[in-house]
């Protein structure tokens, strides 16, 4: 398992050696949420500890919880690069998002044919 899920967000896990402690971060949000543990119980308790709190929290204080990975982000691209992409989406009568969604998706794909 390379991630943590609670509750539709993600958790990291790293491992420091210095400390002899697992740790980890909400992933996907611009809060800092992080969680440690010395065993992999401890580290998915903890995760699952820190996002009920944010949860909580965010109900009390009438606050919307941040959404992670929303669907939607900006990237940023040479000029050339977006006009090619751009006109290749035109030539295949399909939006510019499309596009660039199936181009991920490719990308994920082959990584995932040679893991």
């Amino acid at each position: 398992m390379k991630y943590l899920e609670h509750k539709g967000y993600t958790g990291s896990i790293e491992y420091s050696p210095e400390d002899k402690l697992m740790y980890g971060k909400v992933l996907g949000i611009q809060g800092l949420l992080s969680f440690e543990g010395e065993t992999g119980k401890q580290l998915e308790d903890d995760f699952r500890s820190v996002v009920d709190e944010y949860l909580k929290t965010c109900k009390e204080e009438g606050k919307i919880p941040e959404k992670p990975f929303k669907g939607s982000f900006n990237v940023r691209i040479s000029a050339s690069l977006h006009q090619k992409a751009a006109l290749r989406a035109m030539e295949e009568r399909t939006s510019l998002n499309s596009l660039v969604a199936e181009a991920i998706r490719f990308h994920l794909s082959r990584e995932e044919e040679l893991a």
